[in-house]
């Protein structure tokens, strides 16, 4: 497993205690973390809608020629263009976990404990972060239509925070 972490706008998180998200299928209180390989669709202020895309085992040459200019290795995250002061000004941590609570859930990890951080991170200048790990940061009027295509490829992805997207 590689490192585990949890990205907020808070910096001062001591301790994480399990707690229900109405937004997964899990109904029992839990700590969430993600990988080293997920961590980067965290890369935004919490609230910030993203629709993130990449190649995955699954993903089609077609697709990859498509979607990602034909780089297998290419990552994409689209934010709305009503979001990129936020994104510019934005501070974002990130705390990293032990893991040895921690199971899979999804491209998640969960636990069912208490977890303490063994260390928080700023991660900065969000474009420059995103620049120096090779993904390209799109900016578009709405997720939406771009969104209705992307589910429906081979692709690997992510919608995160989609119901504050500027609505169809």
């Amino acid at each position: 497993m590689s490192e585990l972490w949890h990205v907020s706008e808070d910096p001062a998180i001591e301790v994480f205690h399990p707690h229900r998200d109405e937004l997964h299928a899990l109904d029992e209180p839990l700590v969430w973390a993600v990988d080293s390989v997920y961590w980067w669709l965290y890369w935004f202020p919490r609230d910030c809608p993203r629709a993130c895309f990449n190649a995955d085992e699954h993903t089609t040459p077609e697709d990859v020629e498509h979607w990602l200019d034909g780089d297998r290795e290419r990552r994409v995250a689209v934010i709305e263009t009503g979001w990129l002061d936020r994104f510019r000004s934005a501070r974002v941590f990130a705390y990293r976990f032990p893991p040895e609570s921690f199971e899979p859930w999804d491209k998640f990890f969960v636990s069912r404990e208490t977890v303490i951080p063994t260390k928080v991170v700023e991660l900065g200048d969000l474009l420059a972060r995103h620049a120096g790990a090779g993904n390209e940061l799109r900016i578009s009027p709405t997720l939406y239509p771009l969104w209705d295509r992307v589910i429906e490829s081979t692709l690997d992805f992510s919608g995160i925070r989609l119901r504050n997207a500027v609505r169809r």
